[in-house]
């Protein structure tokens, strides 16, 4: 196992330089000048090239690379062209803030759609099953935008138990985290009803029964055990993105963490934000998915016999 990590944390080094390299390329086609969206377009030349040089975009792109990824190796993302601030610490600031919206998010998700996607397996076929299957699909479908906003015009400015916007305390925090757990539980509950659906059907549930076992413990023990292997996967996904900045979310309700963050970059052309915000997302995600192997290690004993054979 200790093996397994070290060259998981190995391969992160030739990924993030992939992942540098494409965003850098890709950053510096956007259209249009960052230095000329900061000074205007009426600036005098000599000082639209005096910030060019300044901030190091007068060269040509291949050298802004390499300086870039010295900058990394240092552990630094550079400055933002606009604040001056290292970009390290602004995504040091608002990381937390997106933590508390993705285990919000979660805190709802993970009981609400396992509960109802074992209802939904367990009433299989029948008029219960049918209306959450037609509200999981409901709920994938809606952009996360619209339900939003939807949140925002009835609880906020209709009821007004909630504020509309901000980062505060626990009540800013409700509804961007019902927001977004919204397409987290339709993905968890469809999955949680395959995946249940398709151990009823095996053998041992039924050797089980057959031996008088009650359904609560056939449920608890054997179902529910062998189903949560895939469910870590969906989970594991889902609060990795979210880690990353639900941007949609936070720009709506104006929840000051890493998606907003990284969408005023974008707007601004700010390019040391947009390349910091990737390359700090990619780290959290692989770490993540790393995470997740390891629960595989302990869940299933599958894993660790392919671990001990190789």
């Amino acid at each position: 196992m200790n093996t397994y990590l070290l060259k998981r944390l190995f391969l992160l080094v030739p990924l993030l330089l992939g992942v540098t390299l494409l965003t850098f390329t890709l950053t510096k086609a956007l259209p249009g000048d960052p230095v000329l969206s900061m000074v205007g377009e009426r600036a005098q030349p000599e000082v639209i090239e005096k910030i060019r040089k300044e901030l190091g975009t007068d060269k040509n792109v291949f050298s802004q690379y390499l300086g870039y990824v010295g900058l990394m190796l240092k552990g630094e993302f550079g400055r933002s062209y606009y604040t001056n601030r290292k970009v390290f610490d602004d995504i040091l600031l608002k990381f937390p803030n997106t933590l508390k919206l993705a285990l919000g998010a979660m805190i709802i998700a993970i009981p609400v759609g396992l509960f109802l996607g074992f209802i939904s397996a367990y009433k299989k076929d029948t008029i219960t099953d049918r209306v959450i299957s037609s509200l999981s699909v409901t709920g994938l479908s809606l952009p996360v935008f619209w339900s939003g906003l939807l949140l925002m015009l009835f609880f906020s400015l209709k009821l007004k138990l909630f504020p509309p916007s901000g980062t505060g305390d626990i009540r800013f925090l409700i509804l961007p985290s019902i927001t977004l757990s919204l397409p987290a539980i339709a993905t968890l509950t469809r999955v949680t009803r395959t995946t249940l659906i398709e151990i009823y059907d095996m053998p041992f549930v039924a050797t089980a029964r057959a031996k008088g076992i009650t359904e609560l413990k056939i449920n608890f023990i054997h179902v529910f055990k062998n189903a949560f292997i895939p469910l870590v996967t969906v989970i594991g996904l889902d609060f990795g993105s979210y880690l990353n900045g639900a941007v949609l979310t936070e720009t709506i309700f104006g929840w000051d963490g890493i998606g907003r963050f990284t969408m005023e970059g974008i707007i601004k052309r700010d390019y040391p934000v947009i390349m910091g915000c990737i390359i700090v997302g990619t780290i959290i995600f692989v770490l993540i998915n790393l995470l997740v192997d390891v629960i595989y290690h302990y869940l299933d004993p599958r894993v660790r016999l392919h671990e001990n054979s190789r």
